[in-house]
């Protein structure tokens, strides 16, 4: 997708948006990689080994191969899917737990919304849906070709798009083009630099906040959601997620762009031809195509879906006859299976009687979802044996969390550290587990923190390794790591310190 054309066959199957790591990273990474194959068996044998009076035998046990698995998730010493798997598969064979008791949250509810909503975005992806999008916004008179609105409109179209579907692939569409544009800038203006760095983390940072406003917009949430459900027997809908996020993501973006916009000046007001450019391109897509209509009607069925019954809640009351029947009879993962379903219903023409096909759809990231029910599972693992109990009850003995704003912060803070070095989806998993077990043995409402927890793992900034869109952007060579460091930890202090205070104000209106 990346070096596509925008002139390039719609439908075609997209490539890895992941960029090719440079030779020092790959010696970091294989180096962090065996590191991981030494300590993770060793810390396993050694929790093992170690006289924990307090566990009982199973937990124990399950503690051996949580230290292991997070070993493994930290040096992604096996690929992230592989541990998530190992994990469970271990805990069966040391006779923690059966294997349909630890298998069962593979097939939770979530994995199903999961997997729908990936599905969708994978039909949007393929019919380039995004890329019509995108050059829309950046086509309005209003953006015209000046650099504060080109830099506003990416950093909209970023999150907007984002927030339904990878940041990953949402990023590697957008940083060929600005790297177009910012080329192009430079060669006929006297546009200095630091706006090319502006508008590369403008990307990437919006690509990330974007992802917090709906449930489905970036693993983390789900995780939060999911293991909410299963431990707490709490549900969040999908309106109530998008009314305290959405407000949050709007004062991050804001944040965001005051800041990039100061960082980027140019000192001109416009630069003529900039927008001959984006016309050009968007000219290139053509008309509306009947992949790209159908994939659209399959999206805009199932956003009514996941929206409608909460909307309905909030008009007559969530405990109205109708309004429950309706949350009942329409969950998420339903409305997502529906919408997959009508991309396989709809045709394009008589020889193409599908939206995609089934090795278009199989491309999905499976091993987020197999990551995320890994995650499912430990975390169950850990309730029903009494680690999480044991390992909550040893931590408030350490830190003062024995309150709700102190207990918001430091999960936020927690969250966005491990997010720094780790797979955001990974530290989720290892986070909002831990969290919750804290709260329930401090005696705190467990939901707020845990919210915070999973939306702060989407605003780790000041690494590559973080998350995609910091490597994609990284990678494009207009970003050097010291700029990504020294921006991204002011914006990771702004982040830990807005989120939690934010989620604490707003959130408890909504699911407290």
């Amino acid at each position: 997708m990346t070096s596509e054309s925008p002139s390039s066959t719609v439908g075609a199957e997209p490539r890895d948006p992941r960029p090719a790591k440079s030779a020092a990273e790959a010696a970091f990474d294989e180096k962090r990689r065996k590191i991981g194959l030494v300590v993770g068996p060793l810390a396993f044998l050694l929790v093992l080994a170690w006289p924990f009076e307090s566990l009982t035998p199973e937990g124990h046990r399950l503690a051996a191969v949580m230290a292991l698995v997070i070993v493994f998730w930290i040096t992604e010493a096996v690929p992230l899917a592989v541990t998530a798997l190992l994990g469970p598969t271990l805990a069966i064979f040391l006779q923690v737990a059966p294997a349909g008791e630890t298998f069962r949250p593979f097939a939770s509810t979530t994995i199903f919304l999961f997997i729908g909503s990936f599905i969708l975005a994978q039909a949007l992806f393929v019919h380039r849906v995004n890329e019509r999008v995108a050059f829309g916004v950046l086509s309005l008179p209003i953006i015209g070709a000046r650099p504060t609105r080109i830099l506003f409109a990416y950093g909209l179209i970023a999150a907007a798009l984002s927030a339904w579907m990878s940041n990953t692939a949402t990023a590697a569409m957008l940083v060929p083009l600005g790297i177009s544009l910012i080329r192009f800038m430079e060669s006929t203006a006297d546009v200095p630099k630091k706006y090319g760095t502006a508008l590369m983390l403008m990307t990437t940072y919006c690509c990330s906040r974007g992802g917090m406003a709906t449930p489905v917009g970036t693993p983390p949430n789900l995780i939060a959601v999911g293991m909410l459900s299963e431990q707490l027997d709490f549900r969040i809908t999908f309106v109530q997620w998008m009314l305290f996020s959405v407000p949050i993501v709007i004062v991050l973006m804001a944040i965001v762009f005051v800041y990039l916009n100061w960082v980027g000046q140019t000192g001109m007001k416009e630069i003529p031809g900039t927008d001959r450019i984006i016309a050009e391109r968007k000219a290139a897509l053509g008309p509306w195509r009947r992949g790209e209509i159908n994939a659209v009607i399959a999206f805009g069925v199932t956003v009514c879906l996941w929206v409608g019954p909460g909307l309905l809640a909030l008009v007559l009351g969530a405990d109205h006859p109708v309004a429950s029947s309706v949350l009942a009879s329409v969950p998420e993962a339903v409305a997502a299976l529906l919408g997959v379903a009508l991309l396989f219903l709809l045709p394009i023409s008589r020889t193409e009687p599908t939206t995609i096909t089934w090795k278009q759809a199989a491309q999905i990231d499976w091993g987020t979802i197999l990551l995320f029910g890994g995650g499912l599972a430990l975390g169950g693992l850990a309730a029903s044996t009494g680690l999480a109990r044991v390992v909550a009850e040893g931590i408030t003995g350490l830190v003062p969390t024995s309150e709700l704003v102190t207990l918001t912060f430091a999960a936020a803070l927690f969250t966005v550290i491990l997010s720094e070095t780790m797979s955001n989806t990974a530290a989720t998993n290892i986070a909002v587990p831990i969290v919750i077990s804290i709260a329930v043995a401090a005696g705190v409402n467990p939901i707020i923190p845990s919210v915070a927890a999973a939306l702060s793992a989407s605003v780790a900034d000041a690494l590559p390794v973080s998350t995609p869109p910091n490597a994609i952007v990284y990678a494009s060579g207009r970003v050097r790591i010291t700029d990504m460091i020294r921006y991204g930890m002011l914006m990771d202090f702004i982040a830990v310190t807005v989120v939690p205070a934010l989620v604490l104000l707003i959130a408890p209106r909504f699911i407290g």
